[in-house]
């Protein structure tokens, strides 16, 4: 399959800036297997789910990953914190006029820099020189790392809005965004009609706005990104099953973090890096349902819902909410998705 096959136009001004006033006052388009299609909003999410249901959710938290540095030669430079591997070492994306050479030196503040150790693909090995913990001067320094896409400036009201509800462990530098919309209220609303909930981790990195460089998408090399599923986690999933109900993933990341648990047929706890790419043709093993935001032309993560509802279904619906003027990306609108396999269709209130 051709990259070009997963592009479509979008008009910039439906490219979401800012959240809904509410998170839950997004819109909801609700996507079923033959295709049809129905308009929704977010508030009414709990009536497309029964008694017996599972929504997974990813428990990530977005850490400030964001950082402003100089070189000595006065040049600024811009750092992408993509993961931490030891209390020295970080893996980085960096903006500057001039890629800086192994050796480099970024200064941070008097006390605090940075040095180039090298590259590895995209990304740069940087050792850290400073007195307090990186995740200290992280807390201290750092800016919400808002999409590219969003075309401002990170602002006090992101630092709660870009972080799901249910957000507990510190690690991503992006949002999972199918999350956003959640409200203790909904989950709420989900527990006392017999919806449970799972949570996992999946820490969300800079790659996954990394755009396919490939014609041919199966050349396409993907990023790796830390995940754990839990035992606890699987057993609920198991026991779902057994009694008919359904998996709801809430977002791409708990898609991917599931059915690579999954990858031997079997779901069995996972804790490592994962760098699985779906497109279609993959064979789903765990999730029936899907919650997620609407996701950037020719991308892995557009991909991955086309092998989850069909492709002519997805870019049919893609068009629908561009003509009905959805918010599009991290902090616009989204989709309820029935795999083409599931146990039952989903949208029907």
């Amino acid at each position: 399959m051709k990259t070009s096959d997963f592009s479509y136009d979008l008009p910039e001004e439906l490219i979401a800036q800012y959240p809904t006033a509410d998170r839950d006052r997004s819109r909801l388009l609700c996507l079923q297997p033959e295709g049809q299609i129905t308009d929704s909003s977010f508030k009414q999410f709990a009536d497309y789910l029964k008694p017996g249901d599972l929504i997974v959710l990813n428990d990530t938290r977005v850490i400030p990953a964001r950082l402003f540095a100089q070189k000595e030669t006065g040049g600024k430079v811009e750092i992408m914190l993509e993961r931490i591997r030891d209390e020295k070492t970080l893996m980085v994306q960096l903006r500057a006029s001039k890629t800086p050479k192994p050796g480099t030196l970024l200064l941070l503040d008097e006390n605090t820099n940075f040095e180039v150790l090298g590259r590895n693909g995209d990304m740069f090995l940087l050792s850290y020189e400073g007195e307090e913990q990186i995740t200290d001067l992280v807390d201290r320094l750092g800016h919400m790392p808002l999409p590219p896409y969003i075309d401002r400036d990170d602002e006090g009201k992101d630092k709660e809005r870009y972080q799901t509800v249910f957000s507990e462990k510190p690690g991503a530098v992006a949002a999972p965004t199918a999350g956003l919309h959640f409200t203790t209220q909904i989950l709420d609303e989900l527990k006392n009609k017999g919806i449970d909930n799972a949570k996992l981790t999946l820490h969300v990195g800079a790659g996954t706005f990394q755009p396919v460089r490939v014609d041919d998408i199966a050349e396409h090399k993907m990023h790796s990104e830390y995940a754990r599923v839990p035992a606890d986690v699987v057993k609920k999933i198991h026991e779902t099953k057994n009694n008919g109900g359904r998996v709801l993933a809430v977002g791409t990341t708990v898609v991917r973090s599931l059915e690579t648990a999954a990858r031997g047929g079997v779901l069995t706890s996972f804790e490592g890096d994962t760098d699985i790419f779906i497109y279609p043709g993959f064979k789903f093993n765990v999730v029936d349902m899907m919650l997620t935001n609407f996701h950037l032309s020719e991308s892995t993560l557009l991909m991955l819902v086309c092998a989850f509802a069909g492709q002519d279904n997805v870019m049919n619906a893609y068009q629908h909410a561009i003509e009905e003027k959805y918010r599009f990306y991290s902090y616009g609108d989204a989709m309820l998705l029935t795999g083409k396999n599931a146990l039952a269709t989903a949208c029907i209130a």
